[in-house]
């Protein structure tokens, strides 16, 4: 199966499950929670998840399937990594950024994902070929430094303060002070998406998972932006537009590590 086939078979998975999370979303639904009361769950997640899973099945049976609810099943070349509601309290909330991603990679390499955003019905795509928001083709372009930039964040989350506590809230303070605008929006997936597009100029996470961050980081590196860390490992990320001063940001001692943690993969920083 080509990568055109791929991206094909996750686009119409991640369509699949628009319908219902339109017509659930700002009805309140039950919350049940994960991890802890900051990792929400409801039962639309799952039967999304169920949805995606039934429909990559039926198109591509011998791959594997990583998802966030669902855990991993199969096996195969190919290895689909799907989050079907990246941003749950906000969907929960009825605060309208969300979105389902879907990844595949064949053989440990990103080769096709998807982003799509049910409320607005924005559709981001990529492939080994280039990066596409509904079918036009997107370039990772924006600000130059830090006091231009908008950064797109989940830093600090509670898990950074209970490990790092002080140390957190400065570094996030140094954020605050030098970039121009700071937000929380909640969907890493999403701020990637954001960030290929040129409509926010970095993106910085902890603790992710590849579901979270895998489609996004395709994204980014196609449309010619900077993504950091290993998006098929669970860790840290960073991510900015081409042409951004990584070296002269706050942001620098965070790409230095995550640089390592990838192991300076040849594919680690650029786009195409």
């Amino acid at each position: 199966m080509d990568v055109t086939e791929l991206l094909d078979t996750a686009a119409e998975a991640a369509r699949a499950v628009g319908p219902r999370l339109r017509k659930a979303f700002r009805s309140r639904p039950e919350v049940a929670t994960k991890r802890d009361f900051h990792d929400p769950v409801t039962e639309h997640d799952r039967a999304a998840e169920e949805t995606i899973r039934s429909v990559i099945t039926a198109r591509v049976p011998d791959s594997a399937i990583v998802g966030e609810e669902g855990g991993s099943t199969g096996s195969g070349d190919v290895t689909w990594y799907v989050d079907p509601i990246d941003g749950t309290a906000n969907f929960a909330a009825g605060l309208p950024f969300f979105c389902v991603s879907i990844a595949a990679a064949v053989r440990g390499e990103l080769v096709a994902g998807v982003v799509y955003d049910p409320v607005r019905d924005d559709e981001f795509t990529a492939t080994t070929e280039g990066a596409w928001c509904n079918g036009t083709p997107i370039r990772s372009a924006g600000a130059a430094t830090d006091r231009e930039a908008m950064l797109l964040t989940s830093y600090p989350s509670p898990l950074d303060l209970e490990t790092d506590g002080e140390v957190a809230l400065r570094r996030y303070g140094r954020i605050l002070e030098l970039f121009s605008t700071v937000r929380r929006p909640g969907s890493a997936a999403l701020n990637l998406a954001h960030v290929a597009a040129g409509w926010s100029d970095a993106a910085f996470g902890t603790w992710s998972n590849p579901w979270d961050v895998a489609a996004g980081a395709l994204l980014v590196r196609q449309a010619g932006g900077v993504y950091l860390g290993d998006p098929l490992v669970k860790g840290d990320y960073l991510a900015h537009v081409g042409g951004f001063d990584l070296a002269g940001s706050a942001l620098a001692e965070v790409s230095e590590g995550l640089a390592r943690q990838e192991g300076q993969r040849p594919d680690a920083v650029g786009g195409r």
